[in-house]
């Protein structure tokens, strides 16, 4: 026995002396084992950067919550889990005081002997810091706590669509991290997510610091915080106004675009059906960022640039006359939306009431080159290159004469929302067409640096300042004219200039349009103020809603438009109308004085000289001295020499006989109102004995009986649609079955 006792010890001792000469047991490192052994380490976790406004307000952040569980297991494993729950009473009792559910429904889920641990439910989810705090003070064995991470927004439904959101993917490591699934959550995911740290340190069984152990630490990289050009009070407003609507009249769909013309920043932007990013709820909801992905045919906001084109390109005579009503393209007709027009009228009245058939003559006056070239300089038929993901670029169609035609009233070719906006840029900014874009700029969160910042991008100058301004004071006559088709969108404080619409809606299976009804129709408004310079523009339609009897379309576009712009130019600190007193002037003798002097001293006090004559002295004078006169007056001048025959276009009936009083000319007038021709071209030599034939007129009253705010609400017996087609109906393409553009 002895022996073999020590045959033992001597191999002991000599794996012992084997062990101390190599360090190894089997071929491992002790002392790397030992290390291993030691080893702790636990995670620092990054933060998702945050979604912010122009001004800095929390839009999406991340936010932690704690999954409740409780180890029901009457072991405790060698693994380092928790103890058991010892008394199931006791834990019960003071659960409830912390957790949303009763005592006895937490007994329940303790007694659940089979399970490992066991989960509280919805009680046991989502709980904050302070309760967890408050639960571990209680000192409960076997209670143990989940961490879960996911993204909050504090102001619920805010522009659902353009943010989007991101929910917890589980990583290969285990840990769980936010991922962006839809919107600038999924498009910036990569700008958003931060990278995770870490603690290293040696540790006892018990994960303790061992004596004289340092912790070695990774700090986690939070990702970049983004600022977006939305402003939360216009955002919040918008989205009010566009939940009222879309409650009261249960449309099919609504879109809504607010921008600052001068730069291309978006501060709002919307759409219905829409949905919470929390709970991802949203009723009838579609997951496209509809102002940007989808496209649309918009009816007549389209007329808009073709007014613009017509005036860049010398094609617009706002005083001459066409016959409205009908126009003929091959065997189609294009009819006015009252389908009967309202006679011959000026194609200022004609664009007032909305008139297809105006833009049709303008067309002609054109020509489709030059059309379709402005409509390309508007940036139609492309993307505008927004810092957004899957924009659409639209289709223009110009493979026919009926689709040119139909074009300028907006029916057939398509656009999207943002192009639409994009391309009013240009009319509202005097003529340079802005990028729109909704990040201002991304910060580094952990050193505040800037990592970019965008600025304004023009995208092209498409027409010049003067058919600009041209172009805002047609679209002002819109609202102002007792025939106005925007009448509807009119502010007291503010003068509006824009573009009503109302436009078929295409079937989703592609077999041409809903029937011809008013509550099957897409209604809109591009609007801006205020029109002199325009501070904000607005972009707001409608599909389908559903209209009272007799109800117009514009109403409920206008409740969202007005109340939205209205707040916005006042949040904006953007003055109201100011009313300039008028400057009031007492008529000096002049008789016996230079000409040109006179002219001068007229000039400089805002009154119009109108010289009878070549040149001298002053011999007589209208209005006499001693008259009050206001600025902007004409005052008649009568020289000697030849007189020289001026432009009448534009005068009053009474100016032209204050002139043939002074002048002694024939002046032979016709009609009322304003002069719109004469038969003897301005700057013709002319002698007392010449008759001048004036033919006066007005325009935008002279058709004025019945006024015309928008499209009449249609009966049954009306005809399906606006082309009619002297073929059979079902020979012609769906598209040609056209668009009613009422209020265009």
């Amino acid at each position: 026995m002895f022996a073999i006792f020590s045959v033992l010890f001597f191999v002991l001792y000599v794996r012992i002396v084997s062990i101390q000469a190599t360090g190894e047991v089997k071929g491992q490192d002790l002392k790397e084992w030992a290390e291993k052994a030691r080893a702790r380490s636990y995670p620092l976790y990054a933060e998702r950067g945050r979604i912010l406004d122009a001004d800095g307000k929390v839009i999406a952040e991340d936010t932690m919550t704690y999954r409740l569980q409780a180890v029901i297991q009457t072991t405790t494993p060698k693994d380092e889990r928790p103890h058991y729950v010892k008394d199931k009473k006791n834990t019960a009792k003071v659960l409830a005081k912390h957790i949303d559910a009763t005592e006895d429904e937490v007994y329940a889920i303790l007694q659940n002997d089979k399970a490992f641990q066991v989960e509280f439910g919805s009680a046991g989810k989502g709980l904050t810091s302070q309760v967890k705090k408050a639960i571990e003070k209680e000192k409960l064995p076997g209670i143990i706590f989940e961490r879960e991470i996911k993204r909050n927004h504090p102001n619920g439904v805010f522009a659902s669509h353009l943010i989007g959101y991101a929910k917890p993917t589980q990583q290969d490591n285990g840990n769980n991290v936010l991922k962006g699934e839809m919107g600038l959550e999924a498009t910036y995911d990569k700008q958003l997510t931060g990278k995770d740290g870490k603690v290293q340190y040696e540790g006892d069984i018990y994960s303790y610091l061992l004596p004289n152990s340092k912790k070695n630490i990774q700090e986690p990289q939070n990702g970049n915080d983004i600022y977006l050009t939305l402003i939360k009070n216009i955002q919040n407003q918008l989205e009010e106004e566009m939940d009222q609507v879309f409650k009261d009249y249960q449309p099919k769909a609504m879109n809504a675009i607010v921008v600052d013309p001068k730069t291309g920043r978006i501060l709002a932007m919307s759409q219905r059906p829409t949905f919470n990013p929390d709970t991802l709820q949203g009723e009838g909801m579609s997951w496209l960022n509809a102002p940007v992905e989808q496209t649309i045919e918009p009816g007549s906001t389209m007329k808009m640039f073709t007014l613009a084109a017509a005036v860049d390109s010398g094609n617009w005579a706002p005083n001459n006359y066409y016959q409205s009503g009908r126009y003929k393209v091959g065997n189609n007709t294009i009819n006015d939306h009252n389908f009967q027009g309202w006679g011959t009228i000026s194609y200022l009245e004609g664009f007032q009431r909305s008139s297809n058939t105006a833009m049709t003559n303008l067309l002609d006056s054109m020509g489709p080159k030059i059309f379709y070239d402005y409509l390309d300089r508007f940036g139609f038929g492309k993307k505008t290159g927004i810092d957004l993901p899957r924009e659409a670029n639209g289709v223009l169609l110009d493979g026919t004469p009926i689709e040119q035609y139909t074009t300028t009233f907006g029916q057939g070719s398509t656009t999207t929302p943002i192009q639409m906006v994009q391309a009013a840029t240009a009319i509202a900014n005097d003529g340079t067409m802005m990028k729109p874009y909704v990040i201002d700029k991304v910060v580094d969160r952990d050193t505040g640096e800037v990592v970019t910042q965008h600025k304004p991008e023009e995208n092209g100058k498409p027409v010049s300042a003067e058919t600009a301004k041209t172009v805002r004071d047609v679209l002002a006559s819109t609202v102002t004219s007792k025939v106005g088709s925007a009448q509807n969108f009119k502010l007291e404080e503010y003068e509006v200039a824009g573009k009503t619409a109302t436009a078929q809606v295409p079937r989703e299976d592609g077999q041409g349009y809903y029937a011809f009804d008013n509550n099957n129709f897409l209604y809109g408004f591009l609007g801006m103020a205020p029109k002199d310079d325009p501070k904000l523009l607005i972009y707001v339609d409608i599909t389908m809603p559903q209209l009272a009897e007799g109800e117009y379309g514009s109403k409920p576009v206008s409740k969202v438009f007005n109340s939205v712009m209205l707040s916005s130019l006042k949040y904006l600190n953007v003055n109201p109308n100011e009313v300039k007193p008028t400057k009031t002037y007492e008529m000096e003798d002049y008789t016996g004085r230079s000409l040109a002097e006179v002219q001068l001293k007229l000039e400089s006090e805002g009154l119009q000289p109108i010289v009878i004559g070549q040149s001298g002295k002053i011999t007589e004078q209208f209005p006499q001295a001693g008259t009050a006169v206001v600025e902007g007056t004409k005052v008649y001048l009568k020289t000697s020499g030849t007189i020289t025959l001026p432009s009448f276009e534009g005068w009053s009936l009474q100016n032209v006989l204050a002139y043939q009083a002074l002048s002694g000319l024939t002046l032979e007038v016709s009609g009322e109102g304003f002069v719109v021709t004469q038969s003897i071209s301005a700057g013709t030599d002319v002698q007392a004995e010449m008759p001048i034939v004036l033919k006066l007129e007005t325009p935008t009253e002279m058709y004025e009986p019945k006024p015309q705010i928008e499209e009449q609400p249609l009966t049954p017996k009306q005809p399906d649609g606006y082309v009619e087609e002297e073929e059979t109906p079902q020979e012609q393409p769906d598209r040609q079955e056209i668009h009613p553009d009422g209020v265009g």
